[in-house]
C-alpha cells in the first residue's frame, strides 16, 4: 500500500509527539550513581543516621526499599548486602518518588554475578554503600584480609551529621559461626576507627553485643542504645528476624539522643536509626 505525502507527514507529527511525552528511554539503572544530585524537595532529618542490611538474595522491590528509606528519611544511610544496580534504583526512587536526593559511595570488595547479576564478564558490584545528603570526601574501601565464607570488608568517609563534620564507617563482618574471623576482622576495623577522635560505626556485625569478637569495638566506642552493653545484662533490642542484635551504631565522641529499631517486610534485618547529638569542636 502507497501512503500519500500528507499521511506520512502526519505519522511522523505523531511519532514525534509520543517521543517527547514518553521522554528518554534509558533504563532507570543507567543513571550515572556519583552524578550531583538536584536540589532536593524534602528535607532529610540532619542529625540521623541509619543501618541496614538489605538482604541478598531476597524477592523484594527496590522501590519498596526506597519507601522504608523515606518513612525516616536519615542524613545518612549504611547498606550492607548491597548490589551496585540495586543502590541506583534505590537512590532514583528515594529522589523521583519522596524528593530526598542523596550522594553515594561504594565499599566495592566482591563482584558477584549471583547476588547481583550482570554479565557473566562484569557482574554486578556487591557489599557497602553510604548514602549520605550531604557530599564525602576522603573516601577509604578496604577488605579484610580473611572475609570467612565470603569477601567482606569496611568503608569510611568523611561527611557530615547534625551540622558538623564526622568520620563515618560502615561495615559487614563475617556470618555467623566464623568467630574467629570476626575477631581478625574487628581488630582491623577497631584500629583504623582508633584513628579519629570522633566517629560513627555501622553495619551488620553478626554478633551479639556479648560475643567476645566485639570487644575491641566496646573499647572504643558505646551503642547508640546507652542500656545496650557487652555484659549481657543490659537491654539490646534484637535487629533480625531470628531474635538476635547484629546491627550496630556505634559512637564515638557522638552523644546518643534516642535511636528505633523497626521491624520491616522486605528484609530478614530490621531498619536501625539513631538521632545524634554532636557538639562543635574548639
Amino acid at each position: 500500500m502507497v501512503l500519500g505525502k500528507g499521511t506520512w507527514l502526519l505519522v511522523g507529527a505523531m511519532v514525534l509527539a509520543w517521543m517527547v511525552l514518553s521522554g528518554p528511554s534509558a533504563p532507570s539503572g543507567a543513571l550515572d550513581a556519583r552524578s550531583v544530585p538536584a536540589k532536593p524537595a524534602r528535607d532529610v532529618v540532619a542529625n540521623r543516621v541509619m543501618t541496614w542490611n538489605l538482604c541478598n538474595p531476597c524477592e523484594t522491590g527496590n522501590d519498596d526499599r526506597a519507601a522504608e528509606i523515606a518513612k525516616y528519611a536519615p542524613q545518612v544511610i549504611g547498606l550492607q548486602e548491597a548490589c551496585v544496580g540495586d543502590v541506583e534504583k534505590i537512590r532514583e526512587y528515594l529522589e523521583n518518588l519522596h524528593g530526598l536526593v542523596y550522594h553515594v559511595e561504594y565499599g566495592a570488595v566482591l563482584q558477584s554475578w549471583g547476588r547481583c547479576g550482570g554479565a557473566p564478564w562484569n557482574p554486578g558490584g556487591y557489599g557497602e554503600a553510604i548514602l549520605s545528603a550531604a557530599p564525602m570526601t576522603d573516601v577509604v574501601t578496604e577488605e579484610y584480609p580473611d572475609g570467612g565464607s565470603e569477601d567482606r570488608g569496611y568503608m569510611e568517609v568523611t561527611t557530615t551529621v547534625g551540622g558538623r563534620p564526622v568520620r563515618l564507617f560502615n561495615t559487614h563482618l563475617a556470618e555467623r559461626r566464623q568467630e574467629a574471623v570476626r575477631a581478625e576482622q574487628v581488630g582491623v576495623l577497631a584500629a583504623e576507627v582508633a584513628r579519629y577522635d570522633r566517629a560513627i560505626v555501622i553495619g551488620d556485625f553478626n554478633a551479639v553485643p556479648y560475643a567476645p569478637e566485639l570487644t575491641p569495638m566496646w573499647k572504643l566506642a558505646a551503642d547508640a542504645a546507652p542500656q545496650c552493653r557487652p555484659s549481657g545484662t543490659g537491654s539490646c533490642e534484637p535487629t533480625t528476624d531470628w531474635q538476635s542484635k547484629f546491627d550496630y551504631v556505634f559512637l564515638r565522641d557522638v552523644t546518643p539522643l534516642r535511636h528505633h529499631v523497626v521491624p520491616t517486610e522486605v528484609s530478614d534485618h530490621h531498619i536501625l536509626y539513631a538521632d545524634l547529638s554532636l557538639t562543635a569542636r574548639p
